[in-house]
């Protein structure tokens, strides 16, 4: 049997036990082990009560987990260098400069390079690896990282017992106390020398960790080769528009409107949310289409998974499965969580959504003067169906341009 590559091996160990697939927003329950945020809550949908762990089988009290965000920053980063790998290793990441495969990796510059760039006198003196060789540094990363969160659980867990302890030797010190009211007696409890050293060391080390990281973040994930974007149709689907929004003849334009419509209830539509997806689906390639939005105030243009929930209330945010940008009254606001506000200089009629499956980006941008508007960090739409998503309110229309 042929050896395991340090692109395989990476994402084997950086998989989600319930998805087999890179963490996505991934999270830490109590006992310890990660999964996606999405797949661990579906796994307990329906439960209110003991909590198991998918992995390890052990049951918890509480539906209690929080997010990782020093792992998903790392995992992002491996996910970018295995994506340039397989890039380099088909012909098809190529050097902006040189035109060649980036098939090597410098390791001052954090940053992937051809072979000419190897040979010029920028990196002459630095330290190149092949791709897969930094690969397999970043799998050592992720292991290393997890073995700190088990390690931080444990050191949690010991801080309470401590902590615990500290508040029955308070209360005791209180009661002996004399001729002092409770609300002038304000001396803190003080901690241990051998307490305070270790959340001195375990705050430092965290420190260190998110400068190291925020490095990488800068230098490894840059914005990506786009190339041309294939300006394409947009047409909407009638089977997905909820009831209250109302379609043009010719499937263009989509306008809120006051009367609910007798309208199949089929799995495709949305009851709840004032949405309609684009009949057009992409899983390959660079895409582009323009909306017209006018002089609407209450509106939403983005792209969606295939997999998006229909039925009830949903999450406008990539967590929710959409990546779009908003307009409610005077504010305009990229739909994070929470959603990020968007100073612009002027306000919109046409805006133009930029999706590139390859990379997982969708980017906004003011169709009129070209001038951004916005750019999402970058997400793994690997076998995604990626369709235009549309939510409109009263007073607003959209209209796809020609």
């Amino acid at each position: 049997m042929a050896a395991e590559s340090p692109l395989e091996s990476l994402q084997n160990e950086a998989a989600c036990p319930i998805c087999r697939e890179l963490f996505k927003d991934p999270v830490v329950i109590d006992c310890g082990h990660s999964f996606c945020r999405v797949c661990i809550t579906q796994c307990w949908e329906g439960s209110d009560t003991n909590f198991t762990c998918p992995q390890c089988r052990e049951t918890v009290q509480q539906r209690n987990f929080r997010l990782n965000r020093q792992l998903a920053n790392v995992l992002e980063i491996a996910r970018r260098l295995s994506a340039q790998a397989a890039k380099g290793a088909g012909g098809k990441g190529l050097c902006r400069e040189h035109q060649e495969p980036l098939n090597l990796f410098c390791q001052e510059d954090q940053a992937p390079i051809c072979v000419v760039c190897d040979r010029s006198r920028a990196h002459r003196a630095h330290t190149v690896v092949p791709t897969e060789e930094a690969a397999q540094v970043y799998k050592e990363k992720v292991q290393a990282y997890l073995e700190t969160l088990r390690e931080e659980r444990e050191k949690l867990l010991g801080f309470k017992v401590i902590g615990e302890g500290k508040t029955w030797e308070y209360l005791d010190f209180r009661k002996t106390v004399s001729g002092c009211e409770a609300g002038k007696f304000q001396q803190p409890v003080e901690i241990s020398p051998e307490l305070e050293k270790r959340l001195s060391d375990f705050s430092q080390e965290n420190i260190v960790l998110m400068a190291t990281l925020r490095k990488f973040k800068d230098t490894l994930l840059s914005e990506p080769e786009t190339g041309a974007h294939r300006q394409v149709t947009v047409t909407l689907d009638p089977d997905t528009a909820h009831p209250q929004l109302a379609l043009s003849e010719d499937r263009r334009h989509v306008r809120w409107g006051h009367a609910r419509q007798d309208l199949p209830d089929n799995p495709e539509r949305f009851d709840t949310e004032l949405c309609v997806l684009g009949y057009e689906g992409f899983t390959l390639g660079r895409h582009c289409w323009e909306m017209e939005v006018g002089d609407g105030e209450r509106w939403a243009v983005g792209v969606a998974r295939e997999s998006v929930r229909r039925k009830g209330w949903i999450s406008h945010n990539p967590e929710g499965g959409i990546w779009a940008v908003q307009r409610w009254g005077r504010q305009f606001q990229a739909l994070t969580f929470p959603e990020t506000p968007l100073p612009l200089s002027r306000v919109p009629r046409r805006i133009r959504v930029s999706l590139d499956c390859e990379w997982g980006q969708v980017a906004f941008f003011d169709a009129d003067n070209e001038a951004p508007i916005f750019t999402f960090p970058p997400a793994s739409f690997t076998g995604q169906r990626i369709r235009p998503w549309f939510w409109v309110w009263t007073g607003s229309r959209l209209r796809q341009c020609c």
